[in-house]
């Protein structure tokens, strides 16, 4: 089971160098992040969301080797599979990054834009599903970050553990 941790800094710029770590951290097999977003509200109150997730472009790419190859194989048929593989190729394409763009995987899309929307003005926030973790040394990475913890799945000792070490100076 994945644990959702939603950690808030007083920046814009942070969330995005405490994900490119968890990024290096999962490299080493320390942290399993399933889905990670990071919630910016500018100087203005509008939030922007980054999803490490594109799922449109995912989408289009498997359509298009999908696509590609029943063109080819409907050509065939045609004696044509030329022209299979173009056009299979390119609907495919076309349908998968439809079907990805209005796909919605991991952390709700709505839960994170009411939750953004109660950070302050010019700072931001980083949402993660955690599949497994190794704590002690991902924590240790992050000691004195200064963040505070909006939200969390974990138990409350874990959740004071987390907390503890993101407010290290």
């Amino acid at each position: 089971m994945s644990n959702l941790i939603v950690i808030g800094f007083e920046s814009e710029e942070i969330a995005d160098a405490v994900l490119l770590k968890l990024a290096g951290l999962q490299k080493e097999y320390l942290v399993d992040l399933e889905d990670a977003v990071v919630a910016i509200r500018d100087k203005n109150g509008k939030v922007h969301l980054k999803q490490s997730l594109n799922l449109a472009a995912l989408g289009a790419s498997s359509g298009l080797i999908s696509g590609s190859l029943w063109g080819s194989l409907v050509g065939l048929l045609f004696l044509n599979p030329l022209a299979g593989l173009a056009i299979g190729g390119l609907v495919g394409a076309g349908t998968g990054a439809l079907s990805g763009s209005l796909a919605d995987y991991g952390i709700d899309d709505e839960f994170i834009e009411a939750l953004a929307a109660t950070i302050a003005p010019s700072s931001s926030a980083l949402f993660i599903l955690v599949r497994k973790v190794q704590a002690e040394k991902v924590l240790a990475e992050f000691s004195g970050v200064q963040a505070r913890v909006l939200k969390t799945s974990l138990s409350p000792e874990q959740e004071k553990k987390l907390q503890e070490a993101l407010s290290k100076a």
